[in-house]
C-alpha cells in the first residue's frame, strides 16, 4: 500500500527500507543506480515495547544516524507483527477486513486495518500496521510504501520455489518468533508464525507442523533463513531431529559497501526494494 503526500524537494538515487517490530528495528539504504547497499543496520530493543515506545526509538534513530540525514527517492516501511491473515483473492471483500482478522488475532475496534495483494498466490494479506509509525513517516517524508513483512517473505519464497517439484519447509528466524512457510511443487501450502523462548519450543512447533501436514522428518527439506547461523543452538536442535537441514540464500544481486552477515540474514529487509 502506498501513501502519497507531497513530492520530494530533491530526488536522489537512494532508497530507504525500514523494518519495524516491537522488539527491534532495521534499516537498509540502497543506491539504486549502482545497485549498492550503502547502509544496513539492526537495532535490538532490551525488551518488547509498545508502538508508542517504538516510535520514540525510531525518531531517535532518524535524529542520530548520519546515513539517514539525506533525501530518499523511495521509502518502504515493513510492519512486523503477528496480526495478519491470508484470504483467497476470490473470497476477499474490502468491507470485511476486521472479520478476517478477528478469528485468529486480538484486534481493537480502533485498529486501522490494511491489506497487500499477493499475486503469486492469488491471495490478499490482511493486517494491522503500526499506524503511528506510518503517520510519522508520512509527516517527515511524504510519499512512501508500506507492506506487512509476511507479504515480502511469502512473495520471495514463492519466487525461489516457482519451478520446484518437491516440498520445502522454510523457517524464518527472529529473536522471539519465527515464521514457517511450506511450499509444495512451488505453491504455498501453509504459512504461520510462532513465538518461542527456548530451543525446545522452536523444534516442537516445527515437528508439530510437520506432523499435521504428514511430512516425515527423515525426508522433508528444512531451509533456515533469518537470524540464525550454524553455531546457533536452534540449528543444532533442528539438525538433531530433521535429517535434511540447510541454509537459504537471499539470491540478491546487490553490492555491499560494508561486510554483511551470512546469506540468510535480513531476508525480508533486503528484498523489500
Amino acid at each position: 500500500m502506498a501513501l502519497t503526500n507531497k513530492p520530494y524537494n530533491k530526488l536522489t538515487n537512494q532508497e530507504l527500507s525500514i523494518q519495524i517490530s516491537l522488539s527491534g528495528l532495521s534499516f537498509c539504504i540502497l543506491q539504486s543506480d549502482t545497485k549498492t547497499v550503502t547502509a544496513l543496520k539492526h537495532i535490538d530493543f532490551e525488551k518488547k515495547l509498545n508502538p508508542f515506545e517504538v516510535l520514540d526509538k525510531l525518531i531517535h534513530v532518524f535524529d542520530t544516524e548520519g546515513a539517514l540525514q539525506v533525501s530518499f527517492n523511495n521509502i518502504n516501511v515493513i510492519h512486523t507483527n503477528e496480526l495478519s491473515t491470508l484470504v483467497p483473492k476470490p473470497l476477499f471483500k474490502e468491507a470485511c477486513l476486521a472479520d478476517y482478522l478477528k478469528f485468529n488475532s486480538k484486534i481493537l475496534k480502533s485498529d486501522f486495518i490494511a491489506f497487500d495483494t499477493i499475486d503469486s498466490n492469488d491471495s490478499v494479506n490482511v493486517y494491522v500496521p503500526y499506524i503511528n509509525i506510518n503517520n510519522y513517516i508520512y509527516e517527515k517524508f511524504g510519499s512512501f510504501t508500506y507492506k506487512h513483512f509476511s507479504t515480502i517473505l511469502i512473495e520471495r519464497v514463492l519466487s525461489i520455489e516457482k519451478n520446484a517439484d518437491d516440498t520445502k519447509v522454510y523457517i524464518n528466524v527472529n529473536t522471539t518468533h519465527f515464521e514457517i512457510i511450506v511450499t509444495e511443487k512451488g505453491k504455498l501450502k501453509l504459512y504461520n508464525t510462532f513465538e518461542f523462548s527456548t530451543k525446545e519450543d522452536f523444534i516442537y512447533y516445527i515437528l508439530f507442523t510437520a506432523e499435521q501436514l504428514k511430512l516425515n522428518p527423515e525426508t522433508l527439506h528444512l531451509i533456515l533463513i533469518g537470524n540464525i547461523s550454524k553455531d546457533d543452538e536452534l540449528y543444532n536442535i533442528a539438525y538433531k531431529y530433521i535429517r535434511h537441514v540447510s541454509f537459504g540464500k537471499r539470491l540478491d544481486n546487490y553490492k555491499y559497501l560494508q561486510p554483511v552477515e551470512p546469506n540468510p540474514s535480513n531476508f525480508t529487509l533486503i528484498h523489500s526494494f
